[in-house]
């Protein structure tokens, strides 16, 4: 193996294990020599592959956070495109199979969730990070899909509103799966995900339309 390649495993290990930490501890609780140790590495490979601590958590959402956020989106897409429709009831039910059923394993849903948990009770440079390269375009991508099938005088705030309130419920049966079974007595296997989704496209359809009725396209 040669140096750089040495090189490059360590760098991976770093972020590999200071992501983990950040997720189960947050960021200040979290210290360099920690990560180094877990990584298995000296103490100044932090400083030498990312230029310090703060730098390395923002590594954490550019090169872990983002492309998982990346690959679900492409997951709705690919769904939205696989219905050829982009009526509310289409979007809705792509948007909420990409989360429940898509790309993300239960571990990489686990640690996504708990960064993002972090970040919104103590925003940092990651969330806006987060903010301008993820969650902005998706969402105003949304609204345009959706502008076209909406009832006419929905304003844009009101449209973009409701489709928060969707994404939230999405969030919420993803991510609190430990409450949801406790309380349903279901597990999440795959016959209830997709029940989950059909309730998630019925519950939307009257918030997003006002009556459940689609325009015709």
């Amino acid at each position: 193996m040669t140096q750089k390649e040495k090189s490059e495993l360590t760098k991976e290990r770093l972020l590999n294990e200071a992501e983990a930490l950040f997720a189960q501890k947050g960021y200040d609780a979290v210290s360099v020599r920690e990560i180094t140790t877990v990584a298995r590495c000296n103490l100044a490979a932090v400083n030498y592959h990312f230029g310090g601590k703060r730098k390395l958590y923002l590594e954490v959402f550019r090169a872990r956070w983002v492309p998982r956020a990346e690959r679900v989106q492409k997951h709705f897409r690919e769904g939205l495109a696989a219905q050829g429709s982009a009526s509310p009831t289409a979007v809705t039910q792509a948007l909420a199979e990409a989360f429940l059923v898509g790309p993300l394993s239960d571990e990489e849903r686990h640690r996504h969730y708990q960064l993002m948990t972090r970040e919104l009770g103590q925003p940092t440079e990651a969330f806006e990070l987060v903010a301008e390269q993820v969650m902005r375009p998706f969402f105003k991508g949304l609204a345009k899909t959706l502008r076209t099938a909406m009832p006419e005088g929905l304003g844009k705030e009101r449209l973009m509103l409701n489709i928060l309130s969707i994404f939230a419920m999405v969030l919420y049966f993803n991510f609190a799966r430990v409450a949801v079974t406790r309380i349903t007595g279901c597990e999440y296997d795959l016959a209830f995900k997709e029940r989950l989704v059909e309730h998630i496209v019925e519950f939307s359809l009257n918030g997003l339309g006002g009556s459940g009725k689609e325009k015709p396209e």
